[in-house]
């Protein structure tokens, strides 16, 4: 029943359950062998399932990590600098625990065993249980409360993120790379979209701010789950101890030196956007003049402009890349196009210069996205432990997300006032480019 059974030479491993857990929706598909790449493209309808399982866990968590805990923030005070300070004690612990989490939630899944398989049980209680956290900062009455609901939801969407991200590797031919990252960050970029507009729509009550992307959200990753034809590991080889805990964390870069800098690039890009996309609401009252209200119409139409924009160069990027088999050069040109329009926000006086920006970045950011994950998947140091490698990789995705808020935080409240976004800008791109630079070192991927 396997999609890539172990051929002449390979010992059979009798931990491993040949005949592995069966996809419970769609038409049955054979279960891949751990440590092999599967041989048969997966069919549309499951790709389908791939960015509904994107889309879900990003739905969930990008309206609050973008607008709504902002919304929040401004809710709870009326001065500028407080507000700034609100929403970076309420995000940064949060990410900080999806740095933890995204990790050990790659290692831990790589050698879960059970009749459901080893990603199945985590994509479906990670979501479920990022629903409660995000409960918890509806109706939080403070900036404490909101934290510690922050840090329970990414804590647990994280480990269902690690899962639901192991399981490209498990699951798709090297020849679907390509295609499916592309495919991936639209789901991203559109997750963004739809949380900003419901924002703008439910503004009004926090409980349906909060609840219903969390819920929908929630629903979309357990259909992705219950698609999954997963292999099961009958017994753990690799039983946890102190050392392994820690290398959880670790890959060495001396070692394995295109994984390392693969992880750089993907860190900076990341840092520069959430300096910016932290604070965005209050980039909008502080920088543009605009009132709360009309501040988050704008907000979600730059979004749109945004999403709309990543989204046909994530398609275009994904198919040029399978096309022409390269992965670098594309990948360090639109960091440094993310880098060039960070800056070109500074300069952004009105709202239409707002927009247009917002198309340069999304163009950027979508030719990224659509590729990027495609190279990484080349370069893991171990197919066999892509959820440890992934999680590692996901760090990168985790922590700028912890240190935006702080850094740009004090770069926004302590050296620009506020309502002075220069310091923090400019800082963006700088780290974007850097990111630019360091991508085109790397030598095993063309």
């Amino acid at each position: 029943m396997t999609v890539s059974t172990p051929g002449q030479g390979f010992a059979p491993d009798p931990t491993i359950d040949l005949e592995g857990s069966p996809n419970l929706l769609g038409p049955k598909l054979p279960v891949p062998h751990i440590g092999i790449e599967p041989d048969r493209v997966k069919p549309w309808w499951f790709v389908v399932g791939v960015v509904l399982g994107q889309l879900g866990i990003f739905l969930g968590l990008m309206g609050p990590a973008t607008v709504s805990i902002q919304l929040k923030a401004t809710a709870l005070s009326t001065v500028p600098a407080e507000q700034a300070a609100i929403t970076a004690f309420a995000l940064a612990p949060g990410a900080l625990a999806a740095v933890l989490f995204n990790a050990l939630g790659g290692r831990i899944s790589d050698r879960t065993t059970g009749r459901f398989g080893r990603r199945r049980p985590w994509i479906i209680g990670g979501a479920v249980a990022m629903v409660v956290g995000l409960f918890l900062i509806a109706i939080a009455p403070g900036a404490g409360l909101m934290a510690v609901g922050w840090f329970l939801a990414q804590a647990t969407a994280n480990m269902a993120f690690a899962a639901f991200t192991a399981s490209l590797s498990d699951q798709l031919s090297s020849t679907q790379y390509g295609k499916v990252s592309g495919l991936v960050g639209i789901a991203s970029n559109l997750a963004v979209l739809v949380a900003t507009w419901l924002a703008a729509v439910l503004d009004h009550n926090m409980v349906l701010l909060f609840m219903v992307p969390a819920v929908v959200g929630a629903a979309l990753a357990i259909v992705y789950a219950l698609m999954l034809p997963e292999p099961v590991l009958k017994q753990n080889r690799h039983p946890f101890n102190l050392v392994e805990l820690l290398t959880t964390f670790w890959r060495n870069p001396l070692k394995y030196p295109d994984f390392a800098l693969a992880w750089a690039g993907r860190f900076t890009i990341i840092l520069a956007s959430f300096m910016f996309v932290t604070f965005r609401l209050l980039y909008m009252t502080n920088h543009l003049g605009l009132d709360a209200g009309s501040a988050t119409g704008v907000v979600a139409v730059g979004v749109t402009i945004y999403t709309a924009t990543s989204m046909a160069a994530s398609v275009f990027g994904g198919w040029l890349s399978d096309k022409l088999g390269r992965r670098k050069i594309l990948v360090a040109a639109s960091i440094l196009i993310f880098a060039l329009a960070t800056y070109l926000l500074l300069h952004a006086d009105t709202v239409a210069a707002f927009y247009v920006v917002e198309a340069i970045m999304g163009i950027a950011y979508g030719a990224y996205i659509a590729v990027d994950l495609a190279l990484v998947l080349e370069v893991l140091p171990s197919r066999e432990e892509a959820g440890k490698d992934l999680g590692v990789f996901n760090i990168a995705n985790a922590l700028p997300q912890s240190l935006a808020p702080a850094f740009g935080g004090f770069l926004l409240a302590s050296l620009g006032g506020g309502t002075n976004f220069a310091p923090l800008l400019i800082t963006a791109a700088i780290i974007a480019l850097l990111g630019a630079i360091m991508t085109m070192f790397i030598r095993g991927v063309k």
